[in-house]
């Protein structure tokens, strides 16, 4: 069935060569935004005219007169060819606009113009005096009417989903606004934009498994970075006081419908600030998105609604723990016990492995429950190697995540800045990983930024996948990554 479809198209390309038009045009600047000509439109009024350029997404073929929908990126209107155009051969052409638009398929790109007046159904159309042909498309569209459902396909080839199904490039489109509108929010805060290494000789700023390469000229091997957050704090320590970066990190871990091994962080650095800031802009920035980019404070998100008003509720890590694990985070012995209760295995595990791994079974799913924000602070210390340590409570450090509908959000520290205490935690989490490899992973250079003399800061990430998750509805990450990663099709 698609080989005859394919040769018709093929037969049709020819036709359109022969008769002097060219299947593939080339420039067109006159072409006015879809959405723009609809929303202009005054009905009853005479002399409206419109030029628009898209693909061609429904045709029904009348007889003397061609009705088709004309999709561009900002909408989608109705476009009348007639036998009986007024308008006049292209120059040099013998044949007329009517004779190409019988060689037309959905899915070609076209552009019209001519008298914008409603059908007598009530449709406002553009009644096309002329028609010119800007690339005509050889494999058939996947749907005519209904956009593209098959999953697979829509995740290995976007280009069909975005142009069968108009909620799907909504969805990117309001990825887009949120970045933009991060940036904006950001900026008038003071801050500037950089960018820091994606390759690194030295891998840092989180614990998750790095992907590998090598560079041959240097004879070095070298990571696809898991975070900026190094050289972003040697951006402080260099005198930029207020520093951001949005871009992606690359973790080689699992793939579900919250993790993508590529995936985009906004990471930000404020000298003189402390957790607390990152928590006023945390929130900020997430409240304001939703209102101005999805429409509310008050979204659905799978089967429930979300709401983002803020202030956000602040709970200590510790809290939660006693309330819902129902031992004492710091008595190492009923942790353990709750751990093998939980079915979790304890042994040979550090005390705040065990802790963590029973916040996670015990806790989260409460906070996954809760249809608002949740600020959880106050991170057990040995989580936490590149965080500020309370003053009066050492074994807690000033940290927060966000968690909204069950996923981590946002991560942010008052950070660390005195190198000794610095150097002594890597070391720690070094030997923590049992390998002689990752000790020779210490970022040196890194220490001797902090030996010069690193400002107080806050620093905050927060993953533009996840919000954006949250704020289309979407509850799959490879429905907001243009080109989220997959596996290798069955051969």
């Amino acid at each position: 069935m698609l080989e005859k479809v394919q040769a018709d198209r093929l037969a049709k390309l020819e036709k359109i060569r022969r008769l002097g038009f060219d299947p593939y045009g080339g420039r067109y600047d006159s072409a006015q935004p879809i959405a723009e000509v609809l929303s202009r439109y005054v009905d009853g009024k005479d002399d409206q005219f419109a030029d628009v350029a898209g693909r061609l997404v429904l045709i029904r073929d009348m007889g003397k007169m061609i009705f088709c929908h004309l999709r561009d990126s900002s909408a989608t209107m109705q476009i009348c060819l007639r036998k009986d155009t007024p308008g006049k051969p292209p120059k040099g052409l013998e044949e007329t606009p009517w004779t190409l638009a019988k060689l037309l398929d959905f899915g070609d790109i076209v552009a019209v113009a001519g008298p914008v007046a409603k059908t007598r159904t009530g449709e406002i159309t553009v009644w096309a005096e002329r028609l010119t042909l800007l690339c005509k498309g050889l494999d058939p569209m996947p749907e005519k009417f209904h956009g593209l459902q098959d999953v697979e396909i829509r995740y290995r080839q976007r280009y069909l989903d975005l142009m069968t199904n108009p909620g799907s490039l909504a969805v990117f489109h309001k990825r887009i606004a949120v970045i933009e509108l991060f940036r904006s929010l950001l900026k008038q805060r003071g801050f500037v934009e950089v960018e820091t290494p994606i390759l690194q000789p030295i891998y840092g700023g989180g614990a998750a498994r790095p992907f590998t390469t090598h560079h041959n000229t240097l004879d070095a091997d070298m990571f696809l970075r898991i975070s900026p957050e190094l050289y972003l704090k040697r951006l402080l320590v260099g005198g930029m006081e207020k520093v951001f970066e949005i871009g992606p990190n690359f973790r080689n871990e699992g793939l579900d419908a919250r993790h993508n091994p590529e995936f985009t962080m906004l990471e930000l650095y404020q000298a003189y600030a402390d957790y607390r800031v990152m928590m006023e802009i945390t929130e900020e920035l997430i409240s304001t998105a939703a209102r101005e980019v999805a429409g509310g404070t008050k979204l659905p998100f799978g089967q429930r609604e979300l709401d983002f008003a803020s202030p956000w509720p602040r709970e200590s890590y510790e809290g939660l723990f006693s309330r819902h694990a129902g031992v004492a985070m710091r008595d190492s012995a009923a942790v353990r016990a709750k751990a093998r209760q939980l079915g979790i295995e304890e042994a040979n595990k550090d005390d705040a492995v065990v802790v963590d791994e029973v916040f996670k079974a015990a806790v989260e799913p409460v906070l996954a429950a809760s249809n608002r924000p949740t600020f959880v602070i106050d991170y057990p210390a040995d989580l936490c190697p590149l965080a500020r340590r309370k003053d009066d409570d050492p074994g807690v450090a000033l940290r927060f995540e966000l968690y909204i509908a069950g996923m981590e959000i946002a991560n942010a520290y008052t950070e660390l800045n005195d190198p000794a205490a610095q150097e002594a935690n890597f070391r720690k989490q070094l030997r923590g990983e049992g390998d002689a490899a990752a000790m020779r992973m210490m970022d040196e250079d890194f220490i001797a930024a902090l030996r010069h003399g690193m400002p107080p800061a806050g620093g905050l990430g927060i993953g533009i996948d996840r919000v954006v998750m949250l704020l289309t509805n979407s509850t799959s990450i490879r429905d907001v990554v243009l080109f989220p990663l997959l596996r290798p099709e069955a051969k």
